[in-house]
């Protein structure tokens, strides 16, 4: 019963996960061109759907753990390489400063496609 909730929960969150990096990598990129889309917000907003990546991956290995489920190999991988694709953006906010927006603009349509894939190939 909680196994079968934590997997929809896994399911439907992934759509969050999805728009969420869409809508914050359309205002980052909107931003870079824009100035008065840039606010406190945006940040707030983008670190928390990075924040979402960290969860579902946490859903997913629990998930594996506790059922002992056999799923497809690239799901996992593209996860995990959802987790190291916001550690590298973060890591080159400071070098790229002048260009953050864009940085995390294309950083969150980036986040978006690997979340669509391992959606596609779960």
């Amino acid at each position: 019963m909680l196994n079968l909730l934590l997997l929809d929960i896994h399911n439907a969150w992934s759509w969050v996960v999805i728009f969420g990096n869409a809508l914050a990598g359309v205002w980052a990129l909107s931003a870079h061109k824009f100035v008065s889309l840039r606010s406190r917000a945006l940040w707030w907003f983008t670190g928390a759907v990075e924040a979402a990546i960290f969860l579902q991956v946490a859903m997913g290995v629990a998930l594996v753990n506790r059922n002992k489920l056999a799923l497809p190999q690239f799901h996992a991988f593209y996860g995990f390489v959802a987790i190291i694709t916001v550690a590298i953006v973060y890591s080159y906010r400071a070098q790229l400063k002048k260009k953050v927006y864009l940085l995390y603009g294309f950083g969150g349509l980036f986040l978006m496609g690997l979340s669509i894939r391992a959606m596609l190939v779960g």
